[in-house]
């Protein structure tokens, strides 16, 4: 098999709502930012990891996210808690009917990418 891990993702967000991006993938959902290469600093946006997974934040224009599909899905232990969470900071649950064998909603982030929140069960 040729390929063997993901790496990273990528979202994009446009540059007027970069710092609410940042905040939505720091400080909401909770994730470690790292240090992007010195190459890229320049170019705005940040790095973020989850396990050994990392999330790019990148600033584009135009960014027209907001009719895709494209999401990431990040699974959770306890859906219902998690969706307060959001709900406390007036971020938007859009429900679902998800396939048999877990529960999820879907959030757009500020930039308008799609994300995917689940539980499995």
């Amino acid at each position: 098999m040729w390929l063997t891990a993901i790496d990273h993702i990528q979202v994009t967000s446009p540059p007027e709502v970069e710092n609410a991006m940042l905040f939505f993938y720091s400080q909401i959902l909770g994730l470690t930012e790292i240090i992007k290469p010195e190459a890229v600093q320049a170019n705005g946006g940040a790095w973020y990891v989850l396990g050994d997974i990392q999330i790019h934040v990148g600033i584009e224009k135009p960014a027209n996210n907001e009719v895709s599909r494209r999401h990431i899905c990040f699974r959770v232990h306890n859906l219902e808690a998690f969706a307060k969470h959001l709900q406390a900071y007036k971020v938007e649950i859009i429900s679902d009917r998800p396939p048999s064998g877990y529960n999820r909603f879907f959030v757009r982030d500020p930039g308008g990418n799609r994300i995917e929140i689940a539980e499995f069960i």
